[in-house]
């Protein structure tokens, strides 16, 4: 989604730029239709839920990157330590006119990479050993720019934002009954509220999780096409997904669970191949999609 203020090479795709744009409005008006009900209905409790409501997206916002990195064990790594990997981020930061975010490395055998940050001046690239072990370095490059693409779009905001409304629900739900409606049994109106509230945030979190979604395989699916364009070897970036994939059905069960609810973060999602072919609403795309477009971008540059 080109919505950086800083310009980079990374080419943009307008249909999906639309795509995105569009289902962001749609969230944003779920998320203000259900700021108004909540205003309405909660009377004097709302400055409380639009403080805590403010403060939990602050926090999220602002320390995304550090949370994420901690969470999965990434490492910054030095450019004495993985030279190649650093090299690589090098040549296609200048390739795409952006500056380098920090590089770090997870010691972990599932072979995936992820980009956090919420700009690219605070962006960071990991990849895991596992990766680094399994691809040739084209491939790596591929994978590499598709992370960056992220970066240069930030896209991590975009979806920090996005997430936050189904977030948002379920924290309104627990103030609103804790705070706003001990009075329940003596004011209909709080009564009244306190049944309609939490109907209406399970709506609103079903709503925002359904968008989100969405929203994130639009999103996968344009940082492809970018890393594909931007390194002219769509088939390099192809040979990568169906590698990645392939080797990700074949980790233990315990290790892709722990590691599933940073599946938004991944270069491709850590699910075995049962679950990844039922997956309806997965962060990203099915492999087929993906592998697809790859093909389409790959006859566009044989012209």
């Amino acid at each position: 989604m080109a919505v950086s203020g800083q310009r980079t090479r990374f080419a943009p795709d307008r249909g999906l730029t639309r795509r995105m744009v569009t289902t962001m409005f749609l969230i944003g008006l779920v998320y203000v239709g259900f700021t108004g009900l909540l205003i309405a209905l909660l009377g004097r409790a709302w400055p409380l839920v639009v403080v805590v409501s403010a403060g939990l997206f602050v926090a999220q916002f602002w320390f995304s990157d550090t949370i994420a990195e901690r969470a999965m064990g990434a490492r910054e790594a030095s450019p004495e330590q993985y030279p190649q990997l650093h090299g690589a981020i090098d040549r296609l930061c200048a390739l795409a006119d952006m500056p380098k975010p920090r590089v770090a490395v997870a010691v972990n055998d599932m072979p995936n990479a992820f980009a956090t940050g919420r700009k690219p001046e605070k962006a960071v690239v990991c990849v895991t050993t596992g990766l680094l072990r399994r691809l040739e370095p084209e491939e790596l490059e591929g994978v590499l720019a598709h992370e960056l693409s992220h970066v240069a779009h930030r896209d991590v905001a975009v979806m920090t934002i996005a997430g936050f409304l189904a977030v948002l629900a379920g924290a309104i739900t627990r103030i609103g009954l804790w705070g706003g409606f001990r009075g329940g049994g003596r004011d209909q109106n709080a009564a009244i509220a306190a049944l309609v509230i939490p109907l209406v945030s399970m709506v609103v979190w079903a709503i925002g999780f359904l968008l989100t979604r969405l929203l994130s395989r639009y999103r996968e699916l344009a940082a492809d096409r970018a890393a594909a364009l931007l390194t002219g070897r769509p088939s390099e970036l192809a040979s990568a997904l169906t590698k990645v994939t392939g080797q990700i059905a074949r980790i233990p069960s315990e290790d892709l669970r722990r590691a599933q609810p940073y599946n938004a973060f991944y270069f491709a999602p850590a699910l075995s191949a049962k679950e990844g072919a039922s997956q309806l609403l997965s962060t990203h795309p099915t492999l087929e999609k993906r592998l697809e477009q790859l093909g389409r971008i790959s006859t566009e540059l044989g012209r």
